[in-house]
Parts: C-alpha cells; structure tokens; sequence
C-alpha cells in the first residue's frame, strides 16, 4: 500500500480578528495564502480551498487563491474542496486548473462536486430544479477533457462541441469526485474512473464502510483497479484535549448555528460537540489524540487520503496556524507510524 497522503482543506471562514471584530474578506483570503504556505513548510502533502459565494466564507475564486499561493510553495499540492461544477462551465473549470497546473510544475488537483450549500444557482442563473442533471452533464463532458484529445460532445445544459479542442493542456491534472454519501455517486465515480473524496463530516466514519465496499466492488465487476480513495473530516488541534475542544467549541457552535438556522435544524448542543469528537467525524485534540483517531478511522475506511478541514467559522488565525503547524509537525509522523 502507497504512503498514506495528509491534507488540510479550508472554506476561507471569516475570521475574528486580535480585536474580537470580524475581519473583512481581503485579509482572510491573505491568511489564506498565508496559511497554505505554513502548510507546504511542514510537510503537509495537500492544501484544499472551498468555493462559496456567501458573506461567512471569503473565497469564490479558489483558483486564483491557489495560483498565489502556488508561487509560494515548492511541493506541496493545491485544489479545490470542492468546485462546484453544476454551476460553473466545465471548459472553463478545465482551462483554469490546467493553467493553475502549469504554473504550480504539475501541483494542481481539482475535486469536483456540487456542494452542500445551493447558493451558486440563482447567482449563475441555474434552476435547482436541474440540481441532479447539471452535475451529470457536467462531469460527462469534463471527463472527456481529461482526454486531451479533440472533444465531440452533446448534452442537456449547454451548446454541443464538434472536434473541440481546449487549451492549455492539463499535463496530467489530479481530478476527483467529491460526495456526500450516496450510492449513485459512489457508482458515478467508478463510471468515469475518478478518484472519490469523502466528505464525512457527521456520525461515526465506520457507517461509510458500505459505500467504500461498493466502490471496490463496482471497481472489481468493471475489471479495473479502483482509483484512490479519501476521507474529508473537520478538525483542531491544540495543546491538550480539553484546551482544544475549548478553544474550537464557539466557533464550531457559531458555524453550525448558523448552518442550523438556514437550514431548519435545531441548535447544535455541547453534548452533541463532545459527542463527535469522542466517537464521530471530529477530530479535536493533542497531536496524540489527534493522530490516533486518524490512524483508526483510515485503516477501517482504508482510505489512501485523509484531508482535515482546519478552519471552523470565526476560528482565529493565529489558532488555526498553530493547529496547522501541529498537524503537520506532529500529527502527520505519529499517523505514518502508526500505519506502518
């Protein structure tokens, strides 16, 4: 089995500043940069940037974040979690990443999905209604320009393409499927041959074994061998156990509240908090904690990737980089240990 690869992923939550004010949306996406240059010093192999178009979170524009930060780095790798393709231009997202591969020597990776927050429709101009056809349709003909060839192609969303030819080339972009957990989408990946990121951000992480088994098995009657596999789980690490469930549980609760509140949930509970991160998706703790947990939850899912999305509503800076740099310093040798 390939060494396992340790990523951290970010949403460009907005932030509170050393005044306890929030802070506006161009110096957290400066933090941003900053904090995917911390990630490539110690040792982190993926850094994911989020795309949202509300006023919680600041980037919209995740390639252009990774493109800065690309010319800060030297090897670690740089994409989306995730692009939301049902409401972009799949030639564009195509153009964009190959271009952002070009310029990062061959860094770049795109996860494409179609998001757990809807707000890109009405902005774009898309119909929910088409929610399920538009990814569908998308991801068909992104996947044929995967190809490098030139593209015939015809669908439900957009004009048909005739010997289409798209530049720059991709130069061999890293390109996955994101889900939320389903059946279909599992089969989906498999369909076209893409690797399948996770997104486990509730519950006991064992509940996905089912569609990790499917994925091989649809791999298996495809006579093809499976495409690697992630996991995508929140997560802080501090100093000690209590401190670090201490210091993320009022942002945690803010993000979530809020969330909540859009969504017609009920407010998320202390207990419910402590809860996920004794036997959940939460992985809040020392680097130890941390790690062992990580270690448990990817040799049951035996996934090839886990990605810890580090930011949490107006989760500071200064703590944030901190819980960065202890994941890359400590978090990541104790998990490569305890695998080996």
């Amino acid at each position: 089995m390939a060494e396992l690869q340790m990523g951290i992923d970010t949403f460009g939550d907005v932030t509170f500043g050393p005044d306890g004010e929030l802070l506006p949306h161009d110096q957290v996406l400066r933090n941003v940069v900053a904090e995917g240059e911390l990630a490539d010093q110690v040792g982190i192999d993926f850094f994911g940037v989020g795309e949202h178009h509300r006023d919680d979170f600041a980037v919209s524009a995740p390639e252009v974040v990774l493109a800065a930060i690309a010319a800060r780095t030297e090897r670690i790798r740089l994409g989306t979690a995730v692009t939301v393709l049902s409401s972009d231009d799949p030639i564009r997202v195509f153009q964009r990443f190959s271009t952002l591969n070009a310029l990062s020597n061959g860094r770049a990776e795109v996860i494409l999905g179609r998001g757990s927050f809807t707000e890109s429709f009405p902005l774009f101009g898309f119909d929910l209604q088409h929610y399920e056809v538009l990814f569908e349709d998308k991801l068909d003909l992104f996947h044929k320009l995967l190809t490098e060839e030139a593209v015939t192609w015809s669908g439900r969303t957009r004009p048909p393409l005739q010997d289409q030819r798209v530049y720059p080339p991709t130069e061999n972009l890293g390109a996955w499927i994101g889900v939320g957990g389903s059946p279909e989408s599992v089969v989906r990946a498999v369909r076209y041959d893409m690797p399948l990121m996770l997104a486990i951000i509730g519950g006991n992480p064992a509940r996905f074994r089912p569609f990790v088994d499917l994925y091989h098995q649809a791999y298996e009657q495809a006579g093809k061998a499976p495409k690697p596999l992630g996991i995508h789980s929140p997560g802080y690490i501090g100093l000690s156990d209590d401190s670090a469930k201490e210091e993320l549980w009022p942002h945690h609760s803010t993000l979530h509240g809020r969330i909540g509140r859009e969504r017609g949930w009920p407010p998320t509970t202390r207990d419910q908090f402590e809860a996920e991160v004794a036997h959940g998706a939460l992985y809040v703790g020392t680097p130890e904690t941390v790690a062992a947990k990580i270690a448990r939850n990817v040799k049951a899912l035996g996934a090839d990737r886990f990605e810890m999305k580090y930011s949490s509503g107006p989760l500071p800076h200064d703590l944030a980089m901190r819980s960065i740099e202890l994941y890359g310093t400590k978090v990541i040798p104790i998990v490569r240990e305890m695998l080996a």
